[in-house]
């Protein structure tokens, strides 16, 4: 079975991917697929929403990327049935250095995961366009895209497609978007509608029809080491968490 590889990423911090990342991941697992979150993150967020610690040395991601350990040596399983975790530290800081003179440095992330048999792995990727990212973009198939309801949300997403684009012309020519996901959405706020509507203009089916609110249970949750769609089901945004997964499998099976 090959894995079905997935990154979540957008250059901005603070849009919500580890929390997509955490409560999706979460959210499929509860039905029976076996799901594996990759924290290429050096702040180790996602590794901290599952209640998990933060540890130092390869025996990580780090190891991971840069093919110093053997990935199902340092698989970590969650509370979540269905749901496992390779754990980020701070060692990844100082990843892309470690990775710029190395001849394979775009395809480490690929060679180590490859082999690594789970229904979906989601990968939690960090801001910015370094090494971390043109190999998490390297090893995936398909690409989420957190996209925060703010005025200058689509300031950042042609410098972002123009990555993605250049990573299928160059190593990755079958990578897709599979969708654009809006974030932090305030049904108070007029410029949330505004943004909202003009990323459906010009991106049209490409962005998911579920919508993720601004909610302080998901904020709460995350404290807690809990996906909101364990810590509080009933919220709005484990709701729309829930939705989120059930249209990301619709379009899975419609393609």
């Amino acid at each position: 079975m090959k894995s079905c590889v997935i990154a979540v990423i957008n250059q901005k911090g603070g849009v919500g991917k580890t929390t997509t990342t955490v409560n999706l991941a979460t959210a499929i697992a509860a039905i029976g697929k076996k799901v594996l979150v990759l924290d290429l993150d050096p702040q180790g967020n996602a590794t901290t929403g599952f209640g998990i610690s933060k540890g130092r040395g390869p025996r990580s991601s780090y190891g991971v990327l840069l093919g110093l350990v053997d990935p199902n040596e340092v698989i970590l399983e969650t509370y979540v049935n269905d749901l496992s975790i390779i754990p980020s530290t701070i060692d990844l800081s100082a990843a892309d250095v470690e990775l710029f003179g190395q001849k394979d440095r775009d395809c480490k992330l690929k060679q180590s995961i490859g082999d690594l048999e789970y229904d979906y792995i989601f990968v939690d990727c960090p801001p910015g366009f370094g090494l971390i990212n043109i190999n998490a973009l390297n090893a995936s198939q398909k690409i989420i895209i957190p996209l925060q309801c703010e005025f200058y949300a689509l300031e950042g997403l042609a410098q972002l497609f123009n990555t993605i684009q250049s990573v299928r012309n160059t190593i990755n020519k079958n990578l897709i978007v599979s969708g654009i996901l809006l974030t932090m959405y305030d049904r108070r706020n007029s410029l949330s509608f505004t943004v909202a509507d003009d990323v459906r203009r010009h991106f049209k089916s490409l962005v998911f029809s579920t919508v993720i609110p601004r909610n302080v249970r998901i904020s709460e949750a995350s404290s807690h080491g809990k996906p909101v769609v364990i810590y509080d089901m009933k919220s709005m945004g484990a709701i729309s968490y829930i939705e989120l997964a059930r249209e990301f499998l619709n379009r899975e099976l419609a393609r």
